[in-house]
């Protein structure tokens, strides 16, 4: 196998560590020269390691008793049993790789644990069968392992004995992996808690912080576009968060979704888009600088397809809710199907999930866009920890029309992603909403209702003006504003105004 007797200095533009050889996947891509971005680098030293591995800058460095034989199978067998799963990587080395090459790693152990669970994802996410029996009646194994990963129960694949417990099909498979931060995020059980919140007030308050977050992330949602939009879009993209879960995701319910979103169609094409698409900046001349270029247009129908199929799985197994969010609404903005809205229907499919799956309580939204926006750098910094280091395997040039065109194929960079990151962010965010956002909320509501209730058994007021009395005090540092006194509340005495101020400041304490 050995193609380059010394190891190289640099390994996708990082140094490699000195004493060491590169192991696993990332020997792997350097030997068949693969166009994917290894994200975990793994090499082996020539000297001990304390505790067998230590992590240093991007690489993890093994003891020297890892060293694997620099073969295809030493290699393989590496990456299969300490290495984490990188289905794009994996992907695009079974695609480089003879099928005899595969075929005779596999029947060298027949019956191990790695050589089928090897056979099964290269059948898997290749499609090219092997020229090799069924395998023998033995103990299955899982494809993904349930310690490291999360899974569904999966379905055994009885040609391999491998229980196919993977995320989604082979046209759009996602990894999640499981970190301290998420099962301890999973273990706080936030939708009971948001649930046991909204349980100890009364419907009408209920029915009002539902309106108040709904409204919250709407426009939260147009803001982190840099957008404000008019009132009546505003509603009728609100309404359309509102019957978020109602309706089975599918072509049809994305393509209606982004009909409410665009409103007049004139100028943006409705539904996925038949041409390439860029985040980004313009030069002087107009041509794009993007910093992210979507699926190529010809590559969106399958990859949706597999998005959809992948929500289907998901939604009636036992995935963390929050979890299967993130798959679908990460997921969603990374293959950027239409022209124009990815950003909004990204953040709605995210109440679509937590809707369907019911962890939210019914008729209410978790303002999760406000958080996004309040923590927009942690944001984009997740959105693009994915997808930035995609560019570099993107040949694109710039069309008359300075659009970009996209010339080699890159589904695969779609099609496999891991969403541990997004997951994590998605997920804190939801925690914000719940331990925060919501007690905050109904605890102003209960505190603005009682001040009503007290005003408007003192003095006689239509409730616009005793709302209006309510803002203006609060506004004021618990005073009402001498130009206001003056005017709309010139009626009310020194000692009413004097009375009033005093309930709103004890309502409010």
């Amino acid at each position: 196998m050995a193609k380059n007797v010394e190891p190289p200095e640099y390994f996708q533009y990082e140094q490699i560590p000195p004493g060491t050889q590169l192991a696993g996947w990332t020997a792997l891509v350097r030997t068949y020269g693969i166009d994917a971005p290894v994200r975990n680098f793994s090499c082996v030293s020539d000297k001990h390691v304390r505790g067998n591995k230590r992590t240093e800058d991007n690489w993890e460095i093994f003891d020297k008793r890892y060293k694997p034989s620099d073969s295809l199978e030493g290699q393989l067998n590496f990456a299969f049993r300490h290495e984490v799963i990188d289905l794009l990587v994996m992907k695009r080395v079974f695609d480089a790789l003879q099928l005899e090459d595969v075929a005779n790693f596999v029947l060298s152990t027949p019956t191990g644990a790695t050589a089928r669970r090897v056979w099964f994802f290269y059948e898997f996410l290749t499609g090219r069968k092997l020229e090799i029996k069924d395998s023998e009646t033995v103990t299955a194994v899982d494809a993904f392992e349930p310690d490291k990963y999360f899974a569904v129960k999966g379905k055994l694949s009885q040609r391999h004995r491998v229980r196919n417990n993977l995320l989604g099909p082979k046209e759009f498979c996602p990894v999640i992996r499981k970190t301290d931060t998420l099962s301890k995020l999973i273990s706080l059980n936030l939708d009971a808690k948001a649930k046991e919140t909204i349980g100890k007030i009364g419907a009408q308050v209920i029915a009002r912080a539902a309106s108040f977050m709904l409204l919250a992330d709407s426009k939260a949602s147009f803001e982190i576009e840099g957008e404000r939009p008019p009132k009546n879009k505003l509603d009728r993209w609100g309404r359309a968060v509102l019957e978020a879960g109602k309706r089975p995701l599918n072509q049809t319910e994305i393509y209606r979704l982004h009909q409410l979103l665009i409103g007049d169609d004139r100028f943006t094409e409705i539904g996925y888009r038949s041409e390439g698409v860029f985040l980004g900046e313009r030069d002087q001349n107009h041509d794009p600088i993007p910093e992210f270029i979507g699926a190529r247009h010809e590559d969106v129908p399958d990859l949706m397809f597999g998005l959809n199929e992948c929500n289907n799985l998901l939604r009636t197994s036992l995935l963390d809710p929050v979890l299967q969010a993130a798959v679908i609404a990460f997921g969603f903005v990374y293959i950027h199907p239409l022209a124009d809205g990815n950003g909004r229907l990204h953040r709605c499919l995210i109440h679509h999930v937590l809707a369907e799956r019911k962890f939210t309580p019914p008729g209410m939204v978790f303002p999760v866009s406000s958080v996004m926006q309040d923590e927009i750098d942690d944001y984009r910094e997740a959105l693009q920890k994915h997808s930035s280091p995609l560019m570099d395997y993107i040949d694109w040039h710039t069309l008359p029309n300075r659009n970009v065109e996209v010339t080699n194929d890159t589904a695969d960079l779609y099609r496999y992603i891991d969403c541990t990151g997004s997951a994590e962010f998605l997920y804190e965010c939801v925690r914000r909403t719940v331990e925060k956002d919501l007690p905050q909320e109904i605890k102003y509501l209960k505190c603005h209702e009682e001040a009503m209730r007290l005003i408007t058994e003192f003095v006689e007021l239509p409730d616009r003006l005793a709302q209006d009395l309510i803002m203006f005090i609060r506004q004021n540092d618990g005073k009402l504003p001498k130009r206001r006194r003056e005017k709309e509340f010139e009626k009310l005495t020194d000692k009413e105004v004097s009375y009033i101020e005093e309930i709103v400041n004890i309502a409010f304490e």
